[in-house]
């Protein structure tokens, strides 16, 4: 399996977008789905240092509904998990039905990390490759959908990362010695990959093997083996989306480039007469009997002064008649004094002026 990935894909970011976007929406559909049906969902993620797990956990995961899954970083066993079976500790983690269950690593440690540094006797290693298969095979019956990925990247560029992981001050702690030291073993981890894929794939757990030199590549083959592996068990119809040798091949055109054709379809509707950078001309119209005055300081200043002179002479404009009125009486609250009573204003109706009466402005 590892001899037929093609570690030298690379995918244009441009074109890979707006299908990414399908993908991760897709999903979330499908997790809706998974709950609704109440199917247990359980994705592993196993694959070099520096391969990218971390990251695509992360972009899975970043729109999910937190309530329905749950992220496993695996760890080397505590003393008290040492005392009981070794898949005892992840029995204990399997996901409830209608939940999805993603492992940063997982029970494949023992035929891996454990064997190469020698933690684990080969007779126990060795044993483990039917355990692991029964442990499956016993989650599957109870409806479970298994989704395994081995994300694969060369030597020289684990080696790449390292390298430049180390010379950043805010990410030089993610390389440890350990890492060093697995790095030095390549070799022998890849016959130990090798025969963990060789084994432990079946028809019912079967690995998928990520090409993760290139982000995009590696994130569109997990969501498309996600996709494809869901709908399978789901009974539902397969998505009809681009494939990553289109994507790879160019076929797929990018979203910058569609958006950029629905520009000059919208300019070319638009009427001969008019030029597409032109303004158009804008007509205000005023009527006559009523002139609009600008809203600004002298505008204001003009119209209080309009004012002002016609409240000086009476033949224009009626003075209003002001009459004071008496207050109702207070009332008294519970044997109190009442407060004085306050007078108020009224402003008396004014009869209309007629407008053919002649004013005398002598």
């Amino acid at each position: 399996m590892l001899d037929t990935v093609d570690l030298t894909q690379a995918l244009k970011k441009n074109a890979y977008k707006p299908v990414r976007k399908a993908q991760l929406a897709r999903i979330i559909e499908l997790s809706e789905l998974i709950y609704e049906q109440k199917r247990p969902v359980i994705i592993v993620f196993e694959g070099w240092d520096a391969s990218g797990k971390g990251t695509t956990i992360r972009q899975l995961t970043q729109r999910l509904d937190a309530r329905g899954f749950k992220v496993l970083a695996t760890q080397a066993p505590r003393t008290h998990e040492l005392r009981k079976p070794w898949l005892w500790r992840f029995w204990m983690n399997i996901p409830r039905h209608g939940q999805i269950a993603i492992f940063d690593r997982s029970w494949y440690g023992r035929v891996l990390v454990e064997r190469v540094n020698g933690l684990t006797p080969m007779a126990q290693w060795i044993a483990a490759y039917e355990e692991i298969n029964g442990f499956e095979r016993t989650l599957a019956d109870d409806g479970t959908i298994f989704l395994k990925f081995w994300l694969h990247i060369s030597k020289d560029e684990q080696l790449r990362r390292f390298m430049q992981l180390a010379s950043e001050p805010e990410n030089a702690w993610r390389v440890t010695a350990e890492d060093w030291e697995n790095h030095r073993r390549y070799g022998e981890y890849l016959a130990a990959v090798r025969d963990m894929l060789d084994k432990t794939s079946t028809a019912i757990a079967p690995w998928t093997v990520v090409p993760a030199t290139d982000g995009d590549v590696r994130l569109y083959t997990v969501c498309d083996a996600i996709i494809t592996r869901l709908e399978d068990a789901l009974g539902l119809e397969a998505s009809s989306l681009p494939s990553i040798d289109a994507l790879v091949a160019g076929k797929v055109k990018p979203a910058k480039a569609k958006k950029e054709k629905a520009k000059e379809k919208k300019k070319k509707k638009k009427p001969a007469g008019n030029d597409a950078g032109a303004e158009e001309p804008i007509t205000i119209i005023v009527e006559e009997d009523a002139p609009a005055v600008k809203k600004s300081k002298a505008g204001k200043k003009a119209k209080k002064a309009e004012s002002e002179s016609a409240a000086a002479d009476p033949g224009e404009s009626p003075v209003a008649v002001v009459e004071e009125l008496p207050s109702p009486e207070p009332i008294a609250v519970d044997g109190a004094a009442p407060p004085p009573a306050r007078r108020r204003k009224k402003t008396a109706a004014l009869p209309a002026v007629n407008a053919d009466t002649e004013v005398d402005h002598a």
